[in-house]
């Protein structure tokens, strides 16, 4: 069970994978859905203030490198629609948007791209990231299945 766990908050730690991945995992290795769901968000906002920490004071260092012009461009191009007409509430449906490269990373990089404050930015990304991992997790029971 403390193995399955571990599994569980490594899958949600690694960028575009997050609870969009480690609450179907989990699931689906016979874990409880709901502590399941509760871990993997928990972890996925825990791992919030770390991100804003490292894109204030690591991430300039590589800001120049392609990889990271990369990164932030794509977060820009993708978040934009969301965060520039919408504010904190578009921030919030772009972290809740269940889809990779739509989460707690993205959500804490386009907070980054846009100058956003972030105490408001951390509970616009934490709610979204609730939000998805309700929609992750009746996906992954068959809730929508039955639905339609």
């Amino acid at each position: 069970m403390i193995e399955k766990a571990l599994d569980l908050v490594l899958l949600t730690l690694i960028p575009w994978i997050e609870l969009r991945g480690s609450i179907p995992y989990g699931i689906s290795h016979g874990l409880d859905p709901f502590t399941t769901f509760f871990l993997c968000v928990a972890v996925n906002i825990a791992i919030i203030p770390l991100i804003f920490l490292f894109l204030k004071h690591i991430f300039p260092f590589f800001e120049h490198w392609k990889i990271s012009q990369h990164v932030l461009k794509r977060t820009r191009k993708k978040s934009k629609k969301y965060v520039k007409k919408y504010g904190y509430l578009g921030l919030t449906l772009f972290v809740a948007v269940p889809l990779p490269g739509s989460g707690v990373y993205s959500g804490s990089i386009a907070t980054y791209v846009f100058d956003i404050p972030r105490k408001k930015a951390l509970s616009a990304i934490a709610t979204g990231t609730v939000i998805a991992g309700v929609i992750v997790a009746l996906g992954s029971i068959g809730i929508f299945s039955v639905i339609l």
